[in-house]
């Protein structure tokens, strides 16, 4: 049999981050190539599909995952091959990870390394971030090669001393060195040294379950660190993405930076939406299945979070996808909080929780788009080829039956870990069919794809600045 060369998907709502139309679209060699009103071109291809009642969308790019990530004594349950069918399933046609440079090590060493775990594994397109532990002369020197090869996004850590922490000083020589170059820097923003102050305390207190994990990590602590970074950013002349906000204090700085002009930009996830301290507060150590950092928030915090998507405050929403057993994995924390591994499932569920949104009237279908697909393509030098669909682009196609209803349960999801985030909740909303680069990763419910198929995305600088 032949290799299909052109695709036809008739009928469909097509949404993008610009615009909805009723369109049918054109797929050839692996990119959209044309787009016309119903019926207008008599266009002949070898597939087709027949997308009526249904939305056509832009593939989902995820732009915060870690596949594989160790974490203390265990690593992250996903791997790129596991993780990234996962991601199909849901949705997601572009994930971009991070590697990760060991203390003492140089930045090539940690980035030859997550090459080595992706390549040939990956069911769909992927990018990497770097994550540098050991800002120093030498880490700094070796930014622009590494901007050369793609990898246009450096990623800081304000938490987490002796580990991935860096200081001041550190911080404001990595937003030099990005602000020479053009690379972004991406913080997680929470004052790592007091929140050790507090584990230590809460500790002694015998204060050991797991919803004490979100009770030392506090609001104020976030915010703090989201201002300073912010502060260290302006100083250095230097574009700023703060991952994985989660409180209300700390997206008032970002709103405040933005509403002063400057280029600093925001991520929030679905936990942060959706889930809240309730569930870190389970009974029978069931807590620690949430357990993330930043960590889950009071309620009350959430409608300050789907107000900042709506004014662009917020212009992301990524899963920071980190998956850990509860058995074997999130039980090394029995008895200590902070032994728990930090991470939660998502990749599989961001598509359809952030179209429940629209359902919920949170959002409109138009901002789905923007936030979960055009939005982190500008981000981190992927669009036009990522987050839309117009002719050139990349044919990562999904055809959405938004009607459809489905309950989110680790005994049906795909992500290789042995719970689910969401167990029980019904979303309305469902993958239909899924194409990366033109080529049918999943359609009604059979799924096609192979590891391999994904390739590396080297990016271009942040298309916002």
């Amino acid at each position: 049999m032949s290799a299909v060369t052109r695709t036809l998907i008739t009928g469909g709502l097509v949404v993008t981050a610009a615009e909805e139309m009723l369109a049918d679209v054109l797929i050839e060699n692996g990119t959209v190539v044309a787009l016309a009103l119903p019926g207008r071109q008599q266009w002949a291809a070898e597939r087709v599909f027949d997308a009526t009642g249904k939305y056509v969308v832009p593939g989902g790019v995820d732009a915060h995952t870690h596949m594989e990530l160790p974490f203390g004594a265990t690593v992250a349950s996903d791997t790129f091959e596991t993780g990234t069918r996962a991601a199909a399933w849901g949705g997601t046609t572009t994930i971009v990870d991070f590697a990760v440079q060991p203390k003492g090590a140089s930045l090539r060493s940690g980035l030859d390394a997550w090459h080595a775990k992706a390549d040939g594994r990956c069911a769909i397109d992927y990018g990497l971030h770097m994550i540098m532990s050991d800002v120093n002369e030498s880490t700094l020197r070796e930014m622009p090669g590494l901007i050369g090869e793609g990898v246009t996004s450096f990623k800081l850590f304000m938490a987490y001393p002796g580990v991935f922490y860096s200081d001041d000083g550190q911080i404001l020589r990595a937003m030099q060195q990005a602000s020479e170059t053009g690379a972004l820097i991406m913080m997680h923003a929470e004052n790592g040294p007091a929140i050790d102050v507090l584990v230590e305390q809460a500790l002694a207190r015998g204060e050991r379950d797991p919803r004490y994990h979100g009770e030392v990590r506090k609001a104020l602590l976030e915010a703090e660190a989201t201002h300073r970074a912010i502060q260290l950013a302006r100083v250095a002349g230097s574009p700023l993405y703060v991952v994985h906000v989660s409180a209300r204090e700390a997206l008032a700085e970002l709103a405040a930076a933005r509403d002063l002009g400057l280029p600093v930009f925001g991520e929030t996830c679905p936990q942060y939406l959706f889930l809240s301290t309730d569930n870190l507060a389970e009974p029978d150590f069931e807590g620690a299945k949430y357990v993330c950092s930043t960590p889950l928030r009071p309620k009350d915090h959430q409608a300050a979070l789907w107000r900042g998507l709506r004014t662009d405050d917020l212009q992301v929403v990524s899963t920071d996808h980190c998956p850990f057993c509860f058995k074997g994995q999130k039980e090394l924390g029995r008895g200590d909080f902070s032994k728990i591994p930090n991470g939660l499932p998502g990749v599989e569920n961001r598509m359809d929780l952030l179209h429940q949104a629209v359902v919920d009237g949170h959002l409109t279908r138009r901002r789905w788009i923007d936030i979960a697909c055009a939005a982190p393509a500008r981000m981190f030098g992927l669009y036009p080829r990522k987050g839309t669909l117009a002719p050139g682009a990349d044919a990562d196609v999904v055809i959405y039956d938004p009607d459809a209803t489905h309950t989110l349960s680790a005994a049906t999801h795909h992500m290789n870990v042995d719970y689910s985030a969401y167990e029980g909740r019904t979303v309305t909303g469902r993958v239909e069919t899924v194409l990366s680069r033109g080529e049918v990763v999943l359609d009604r419910g059979h799924y096609l794809g192979r590891p391999g198929h994904g390739t590396f995305l080297p990016r271009s600088t942040c298309q916002y600045l």
